[in-house]
Protein backbone atom coordinates (compact mmCIF):
# COMPACT_ATOMS: atom_id res chain seq x y z
CA UNK A 1 0.00 0.00 0.00
CA UNK A 2 1.82 3.56 -1.17
CA UNK A 3 1.01 5.89 1.43
CA UNK A 4 1.88 9.91 1.34
CA UNK A 5 0.91 12.84 3.38
CA UNK A 6 -3.07 12.66 2.85
CA UNK A 7 -3.93 9.04 2.09
CA UNK A 8 -6.34 7.87 4.10
CA UNK A 9 -8.12 4.66 2.78
CA UNK A 10 -4.64 2.69 3.16
CA UNK A 11 -5.87 0.49 6.43
CA UNK A 12 -8.72 -0.05 4.51
CA UNK A 13 -7.13 -1.19 1.44
CA UNK A 14 -4.68 -3.26 3.15
CA UNK A 15 -7.30 -5.15 4.91
CA UNK A 16 -8.91 -6.17 1.76
CA UNK A 17 -6.02 -7.67 0.72
CA UNK A 18 -5.34 -9.57 3.62
CA UNK A 19 -9.10 -10.55 3.46
CA UNK A 20 -8.31 -11.59 0.16
CA UNK A 21 -5.66 -14.01 0.76
CA UNK A 22 -2.27 -11.35 0.84
CA UNK A 23 0.51 -10.30 2.73
CA UNK A 24 0.36 -6.53 2.97
CA UNK A 25 2.85 -3.66 4.08
CA UNK A 26 2.34 -0.11 4.21
CA UNK A 27 5.17 2.07 2.10
CA UNK A 28 5.33 5.59 2.58
CA UNK A 29 6.38 6.97 -0.74
CA UNK A 30 9.70 8.49 0.91
CA UNK A 31 10.82 5.04 1.70
CA UNK A 32 10.57 3.90 -1.89
CA UNK A 33 12.36 7.16 -2.69
CA UNK A 34 15.06 7.07 -0.52
CA UNK A 35 15.79 3.66 -1.27
CA UNK A 36 14.87 1.63 1.88
CA UNK A 37 12.00 0.04 0.64
CA UNK A 38 12.28 -1.49 -3.70
CA UNK A 39 9.44 -1.95 -5.69
CA UNK A 40 11.50 -5.42 -6.85
CA UNK A 41 10.65 -6.82 -3.22
CA UNK A 42 6.54 -6.57 -4.01
CA UNK A 43 3.59 -8.31 -6.70
CA UNK A 44 1.22 -5.64 -6.57
CA UNK A 45 1.30 -2.27 -6.14
CA UNK A 46 -1.54 -0.29 -4.45
CA UNK A 47 -2.27 3.54 -4.34
CA UNK A 48 -5.26 3.99 -1.99
CA UNK A 49 -7.59 6.67 -1.91
CA UNK A 50 -7.48 9.81 0.41
CA UNK A 51 -6.57 13.20 -0.49
CA UNK A 52 -2.57 12.91 -1.19
CA UNK A 53 -0.81 16.25 -0.36
CA UNK A 54 -4.58 17.73 0.18
CA UNK A 55 -5.08 17.74 -3.84
CA UNK A 56 -2.95 20.96 -4.05
CA UNK A 57 -2.84 21.69 -7.66
CA UNK A 58 -4.73 19.12 -8.59
CA UNK A 59 -5.99 15.87 -7.20
CA UNK A 60 -3.72 12.95 -7.09
CA UNK A 61 -1.19 15.35 -9.00
CA UNK A 62 1.57 15.91 -6.85
CA UNK A 63 2.26 12.33 -6.03
CA UNK A 64 1.94 11.50 -9.92
CA UNK A 65 4.94 13.66 -10.26
CA UNK A 66 7.09 11.89 -6.93
CA UNK A 67 6.16 8.70 -9.15
CA UNK A 68 6.97 9.93 -12.29
CA UNK A 69 10.20 11.92 -11.87
CA UNK A 70 11.58 10.05 -8.68
CA UNK A 71 10.63 6.50 -9.62
CA UNK A 72 10.40 5.89 -12.81
CA UNK A 73 12.74 3.49 -13.25
CA UNK A 74 12.03 1.32 -10.73
CA UNK A 75 8.08 1.22 -11.95
CA UNK A 76 9.20 0.42 -15.18
CA UNK A 77 11.02 -2.73 -14.01
CA UNK A 78 8.24 -3.69 -11.96
CA UNK A 79 5.46 -2.82 -15.13
CA UNK A 80 8.07 -4.27 -17.48
CA UNK A 81 8.05 -7.78 -14.98
CA UNK A 82 4.42 -8.53 -15.27
CA UNK A 83 3.50 -7.35 -11.59
CA UNK A 84 0.08 -5.88 -11.07
CA UNK A 85 -0.60 -2.37 -10.04
CA UNK A 86 -4.15 -0.67 -8.65
CA UNK A 87 -5.53 2.79 -7.99
CA UNK A 88 -8.48 3.65 -6.39
CA UNK A 89 -10.12 7.08 -6.04
CA UNK A 90 -7.60 9.18 -5.71
CA UNK A 91 -4.79 6.08 -6.40
CA UNK A 92 -6.91 5.94 -10.09
CA UNK A 93 -6.21 9.85 -10.28
CA UNK A 94 -2.22 9.34 -9.38
CA UNK A 95 -2.05 6.71 -12.06
CA UNK A 96 -3.49 8.47 -15.21
CA UNK A 97 -2.10 11.68 -14.26
CA UNK A 98 1.30 9.83 -13.97
CA UNK A 99 1.04 8.42 -16.75
CA UNK A 100 0.15 4.67 -15.75
CA UNK A 101 -3.22 4.32 -17.29
CA UNK A 102 -4.39 4.38 -19.61
CA UNK A 103 -0.78 5.01 -21.34
CA UNK A 104 0.96 7.10 -22.72
CA UNK A 105 0.99 9.19 -26.31
CA UNK A 106 3.31 8.01 -29.29
CA UNK A 107 5.84 10.40 -27.82
CA UNK A 108 5.94 8.36 -24.62
CA UNK A 109 5.20 11.73 -22.69
CA UNK A 110 1.75 12.46 -23.37
CA UNK A 111 -1.35 12.28 -20.76
CA UNK A 112 -3.71 10.37 -22.64
CA UNK A 113 -6.98 11.18 -20.09
CA UNK A 114 -7.51 13.21 -16.61
CA UNK A 115 -10.18 13.30 -13.96
CA UNK A 116 -11.26 16.50 -12.99
CA UNK A 117 -13.91 18.40 -11.16
CA UNK A 118 -17.68 16.54 -10.93
CA UNK A 119 -19.75 17.97 -13.28
CA UNK A 120 -22.26 18.97 -9.85
CA UNK A 121 -19.29 21.01 -9.06
CA UNK A 122 -19.44 19.49 -5.55
CA UNK A 123 -17.88 16.39 -3.78
CA UNK A 124 -20.19 13.45 -4.31
CA UNK A 125 -20.10 10.91 -1.86
CA UNK A 126 -23.19 7.92 -3.02
CA UNK A 127 -23.51 3.97 -3.24
CA UNK A 128 -23.18 3.69 -7.02
CA UNK A 129 -24.03 0.54 -9.34
CA UNK A 130 -20.94 -0.98 -12.02
CA UNK A 131 -20.64 -2.83 -14.74
CA UNK A 132 -18.47 -4.34 -17.38
CA UNK A 133 -19.50 -3.26 -20.61
CA UNK A 134 -20.05 -5.63 -23.41
CA UNK A 135 -18.20 -3.61 -26.24
CA UNK A 136 -19.09 -0.01 -26.89
CA UNK A 137 -19.38 -0.81 -30.57
CA UNK A 138 -19.14 -4.67 -30.14
CA UNK A 139 -15.54 -4.36 -30.05
CA UNK A 140 -12.98 -6.58 -27.80
CA UNK A 141 -14.02 -7.47 -24.06
CA UNK A 142 -12.09 -5.72 -21.38
CA UNK A 143 -9.13 -7.53 -20.68
CA UNK A 144 -8.57 -6.42 -16.81
CA UNK A 145 -6.93 -9.53 -14.72
CA UNK A 146 -8.90 -7.30 -11.52
CA UNK A 147 -12.38 -8.16 -13.14
CA UNK A 148 -12.57 -11.56 -14.53
CA UNK A 149 -15.89 -13.41 -13.79
CA UNK A 150 -17.56 -10.29 -12.50
CA UNK A 151 -20.57 -10.25 -15.29
CA UNK A 152 -23.11 -9.43 -13.30
CA UNK A 153 -24.06 -5.42 -11.98
CA UNK A 154 -22.02 -4.64 -8.92
CA UNK A 155 -22.84 -2.04 -5.91
CA UNK A 156 -19.55 -0.17 -4.27
CA UNK A 157 -19.29 3.57 -2.45
CA UNK A 158 -18.17 6.50 -4.37
CA UNK A 159 -16.62 9.80 -2.72
CA UNK A 160 -15.16 12.34 -4.52
CA UNK A 161 -14.76 15.78 -5.71
CA UNK A 162 -12.65 15.63 -8.99
CA UNK A 163 -13.66 12.05 -10.57
CA UNK A 164 -15.19 13.17 -14.15
CA UNK A 165 -12.90 11.04 -16.49
CA UNK A 166 -12.17 12.66 -19.71
CA UNK A 167 -10.05 11.59 -22.19
CA UNK A 168 -7.58 13.56 -24.31
CA UNK A 169 -9.47 13.59 -27.51
CA UNK A 170 -12.03 11.38 -29.50
CA UNK A 171 -9.49 9.29 -30.97
CA UNK A 172 -8.40 8.25 -27.13
CA UNK A 173 -11.80 7.46 -26.11
CA UNK A 174 -12.17 4.84 -29.12
CA UNK A 175 -8.61 3.30 -28.66
CA UNK A 176 -9.92 3.18 -25.16
CA UNK A 177 -13.00 0.58 -26.35
CA UNK A 178 -10.83 -0.55 -29.12
CA UNK A 179 -8.47 -2.20 -27.00
CA UNK A 180 -11.12 -2.93 -24.56
CA UNK A 181 -9.27 -1.16 -21.95
CA UNK A 182 -12.78 0.57 -20.46
CA UNK A 183 -13.38 -1.69 -17.24
CA UNK A 184 -16.41 -0.34 -15.29
CA UNK A 185 -19.46 1.69 -16.52
CA UNK A 186 -21.59 3.93 -14.00
CA UNK A 187 -25.20 2.55 -14.50
CA UNK A 188 -28.43 1.81 -12.62
CA UNK A 189 -29.85 -0.82 -10.73
CA UNK A 190 -30.50 -3.07 -14.19
CA UNK A 191 -27.33 -2.23 -15.79
CA UNK A 192 -27.80 0.78 -18.63
CA UNK A 193 -25.80 3.75 -18.54
CA UNK A 194 -27.76 6.69 -17.21
CA UNK A 195 -27.07 10.17 -16.08
CA UNK A 196 -26.64 11.56 -12.63
CA UNK A 197 -26.57 10.44 -9.74
CA UNK A 198 -26.15 6.86 -11.26
CA UNK A 199 -22.96 8.37 -13.14
CA UNK A 200 -21.97 10.79 -10.37
CA UNK A 201 -19.88 12.84 -11.67
CA UNK A 202 -20.68 13.13 -15.43
CA UNK A 203 -17.50 11.07 -16.58
CA UNK A 204 -17.61 10.50 -20.52
CA UNK A 205 -19.41 7.62 -21.89
CA UNK A 206 -19.78 6.90 -18.07
CA UNK A 207 -16.48 5.40 -17.55
CA UNK A 208 -15.68 4.51 -14.02
CA UNK A 209 -12.93 2.74 -14.17
CA UNK A 210 -10.19 1.82 -16.97
CA UNK A 211 -7.15 -0.57 -17.35
CA UNK A 212 -3.84 -0.39 -19.52
CA UNK A 213 -3.48 -2.71 -22.76
CA UNK A 214 -1.95 -5.60 -20.46
CA UNK A 215 -5.18 -5.55 -18.34
CA UNK A 216 -2.96 -5.49 -15.23
CA UNK A 217 -2.55 -2.10 -14.44
CA UNK A 218 -6.56 -1.08 -13.48
CA UNK A 219 -7.80 2.02 -11.89
CA UNK A 220 -11.34 3.29 -10.86
CA UNK A 221 -12.80 6.00 -9.10
CA UNK A 222 -15.09 3.92 -6.68
CA UNK A 223 -14.13 2.12 -3.60
CA UNK A 224 -14.73 -1.96 -3.21
CA UNK A 225 -12.54 -2.06 -0.62
CA UNK A 226 -15.78 -0.23 1.58
CA UNK A 227 -17.48 -3.51 0.34
CA UNK A 228 -16.13 -6.32 1.44
CA UNK A 229 -18.96 -8.37 3.41
CA UNK A 230 -23.51 -7.92 3.56
CA UNK A 231 -23.45 -6.32 6.32
CA UNK A 232 -21.71 -2.80 4.44
CA UNK A 233 -24.53 -2.58 1.94
CA UNK A 234 -26.56 0.42 2.89
CA UNK A 235 -29.78 -2.07 2.82
CA UNK A 236 -28.56 -5.04 4.16
CA UNK A 237 -31.06 -5.37 6.86
CA UNK A 238 -33.34 -5.28 4.33
CA UNK A 239 -32.52 -8.37 2.59
CA UNK A 240 -30.87 -6.36 -0.41
CA UNK A 241 -27.28 -7.71 0.73
CA UNK A 242 -26.50 -11.09 -0.68
CA UNK A 243 -23.43 -13.27 0.79
CA UNK A 244 -20.44 -11.23 0.01
CA UNK A 245 -20.13 -7.56 -0.61
CA UNK A 246 -19.30 -7.17 -4.50
CA UNK A 247 -16.01 -5.27 -3.75
CA UNK A 248 -13.79 -8.79 -2.66
CA UNK A 249 -13.65 -10.36 -5.86
CA UNK A 250 -12.09 -7.33 -7.31
CA UNK A 251 -8.90 -8.06 -4.39
CA UNK A 252 -9.00 -11.77 -4.55
CA UNK A 253 -8.60 -11.70 -8.73
CA UNK A 254 -5.98 -9.68 -7.62
CA UNK A 255 -4.36 -12.19 -5.60
CA UNK A 256 -5.56 -14.74 -7.61
CA UNK A 257 -3.56 -13.73 -11.06
CA UNK A 258 -0.54 -13.08 -8.83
Amino acid sequence: MLRAAGTNCDLETAFAFEHAGARTELVHINQLVKGEKNLRNYHILAVPGGFTYGDDVGSGKILANELKYKLSSDLNKFVSAGRLIIGICNGFQVLVKAGLLPGRGEDGKDLQATLTTNDSARYEDRWVYLKKPVTRDQGPENKCVWTREIEDVIYIPAAHGEGKFVPKDDEVLSKLWANGQVVFRYVDSGGRPVGFPWNPNGSVDNIAGICDITGRIFGLMPHPERHLFASQHPRWTRGEAQGKGDGVRIFKNGVKSV
